[in-house]
């Protein structure tokens, strides 16, 4: 069970909220010794929706979705969980919203994976606690794999890169982050690939090894090729990008409960397939 993320902790976590296990048909304690053949059954215990979290009866775009998982296409200029900024129309909002118009039984809205506010693409939400634990692991032992469609400033000269700098918040901003002149911060890996050469830009899949805020972000523009459109990071806006040039366009991850690999992707949205086709012509 551990092997598919399911740890003896969690086990104990499902029995202390409310839930229980049953093994053979006889409910038993979290340490119980299980064997080939046994059945085993958990109940969950019941989750309590926020309140105050608002719900939002704008449509989402669903690219996967099972008992367990829901995989969202976010769109660009919408934060993905709510803040004092955004507090009513966010991905969590809708999801929520989601989730009444359907009818589940449970509304809590367990976001598994994020993107910033001007950043589109795939986003993971958890069903119940259960399936958010499982896939917590999965992230602590970088097991979900994302894979990000980005257009950077200038040309690079190697067709495939790792980027291995650590990044610390920039002293005196609560936003913006940097790679430290000292080496000092927590170790941040981005692999690339070069897809395609453009007149004054590089169309690239970007890889993330570890999960830092403004990880891709941070690392180009410190190479001096930040990425169109990211004004925050040095990038400037060019005709249909007006912000960061960054998708979330392949994700995927093990579902222990179908005990399958699930890969998702999603297509790329207008303003970045009509920047890219826009610089294409120029060619």
């Amino acid at each position: 069970m551990y092997q598919k993320g399911v740890s003896r902790t969690l086990l104990k976590d499902i029995k202390f909220h409310g839930g229980n296990i049953d093994l053979n048909r006889n409910s038993v304690r979290a340490s119980e010794e299980v064997v080939t053949g046994d059945e085993l059954t958990i109940t969950l215990p019941p989750e309590i929706a926020n309140d105050n979290v608002a719900v939002s009866n704008e449509p989402i775009e669903i690219c996967y979705e099972d008992e367990h998982f829901l995989v969202v296409n976010k769109p660009a200029y919408m934060a993905t969980v709510p803040s004092r900024v955004y507090s009513n129309d966010t991905l969590v909002n809708r999801v929520k919203g989601y989730y009444q118009r359907q009818g589940y039984e449970s509304q809590v809205t367990h976001v598994v994976t994020r993107l910033d506010r001007d950043t589109s693409g795939l986003v993971i939400f958890a069903k119940h606690h259960f399936a958010h634990s499982v896939l917590d692991r999965e992230l602590k032992e970088h097991k979900i794999k994302k894979l990000y469609t980005a257009v950077v400033m200038g040309h690079l000269q190697q067709k495939h890169g790792l980027i291995d700098l650590p990044i610390v918040r920039e002293p005196g901003s609560f936003i913006r982050r940097e790679v430290p002149a000292d080496s000092k911060g927590r170790r941040s890996i981005t692999e690339y690939w070069v897809i395609k050469s453009l007149r004054d830009a590089t169309l690239l899949r970007v890889q993330l090894h570890t999960g830092r805020t403004h990880q891709i972000r941070v690392h180009f523009s410190t190479l001096d090729h930040p990425l169109v459109g990211d004004v925050l990071y040095g990038g400037s806006c060019s005709g249909y990008m007006q912000r960061q040039a960054l998708h979330c366009s392949s994700i995927s991850f093990f579902n222990p409960f179908k005990d399958q690999q699930i890969e998702v992707m999603a297509p790329l949205p207008k303003d970045m397939a009509a920047y890219l086709e826009q610089e294409s012509r120029k060619l």
